[in-house]
């Protein structure tokens, strides 16, 4: 999206900045109405704050504000090389949106965001461009914290919070998550600031003889929530509730941190992981679609 798009926006109309902060200034009061619906929005928009542009490689990640009446109804952002993602938009405003791409020349790669608001972006945006959307085969579904309920009786053993000095086994637990679920796995030190999981906090759940079984991550604490995010326990050692006992640890050390929200995705096709959640606490709040265009 190109910073000469700054002129007022009209009733109806998608305002398209490069400024971060600007976007946050703006879109704050907007994000923190519907948080857990916001989580990708406000997370992404917070790692460009702190990382700044050149975290990102090639390319500017750039921000939407849809305004109608003086008030922001909807956002967006993309990232390089053409991530798009959407806060939950009317099929209207998803028209409007990606009629406002086309007309500055924009390509998105990939749009993801509410299963509704997703799919309907992914028609306007083959109706105006004849681009082919094709669903991603993992679909996931947004849960937010009620109650933490604890799993009685926790697994033997105890949760270790990992720090700096921890940063070799930090990115070999990722690796194996990313592995797992298809994502690109952090490669070494060198490269670890600039993946998705540099910012997290992680804690492993660890056995009773100090053997690390499962392990969970959550993001900062942006406008009053923290996102649950990783979770993995190897095959070979699940089914003793350490998965469990490390989500209900890094639950506890959100709520503990000034968390007003704690939100988590699941893969909606494994019926375990849903149903762990839901014991813990968790509700469903939104499923989540994502869709590739070719």
């Amino acid at each position: 999206m190109r910073a000469d798009d700054s002129r007022p926006a009209a009733p109806d109309d998608w305002h398209l900045v490069d400024d971060v902060g600007e976007f946050l200034r703006r879109a704050d009061g907007f994000l923190r109405e519907r948080p857990g619906r916001h989580v990708m929005q406000s997370t992404w928009a917070e790692r460009v704050r702190v990382r700044g542009l050149e975290a990102f490689g090639p390319g500017t990640p750039s921000f939407g504000l849809l305004e109608q009446g003086g008030e922001v109804r909807g956002t967006c952002y993309l990232l390089p090389p053409g991530t798009l993602g959407l806060s939950p938009l009317t099929p209207r405003q998803a028209d409007a949106l990606a009629a406002r791409l086309a007309a500055l020349g924009h390509a998105p790669r990939s749009v993801s965001a509410d299963q509704d608001t997703a799919t309907a972006f992914a028609g306007a945006w083959q109706r105006l461009t004849g681009a082919t959307p094709r669903p991603r085969d993992v679909r996931v579904r947004l849960y937010r914290l009620g109650t933490l309920t604890p799993p009685e009786p926790m697994p033997a053993g105890r949760g270790r919070v990992l720090g700096e000095q921890d940063l070799e086994e930090v990115i070999h637990w990722c690796g194996e998550f990313a592995r797992a679920v298809g994502e690109a796995a952090p490669a070494d030190a060198a490269s670890w600031p600039h993946t998705r999981f540099a910012d997290k906090r992680y804690t492993l759940w660890e056995t009773p003889d100090g053997t690390p079984v499962s392990v969970a991550g959550m993001n900062p604490l942006i406008g009053g929530q923290i996102q649950v995010d990783i979770v993995y326990t190897p095959p070979q050692l699940r089914g003793h509730g350490y998965a469990a006992a490390v989500t209900t640890e890094v639950t506890r050390a959100a709520l503990t941190a000034g968390a007003q929200d704690v939100v988590l995705f699941a893969d909606r096709s494994n019926p375990t992981s849903n149903a762990l959640y839901q014991r813990l606490g968790y509700r469903p709040a939104a499923d989540w679609g994502a869709y590739d265009f070719t």
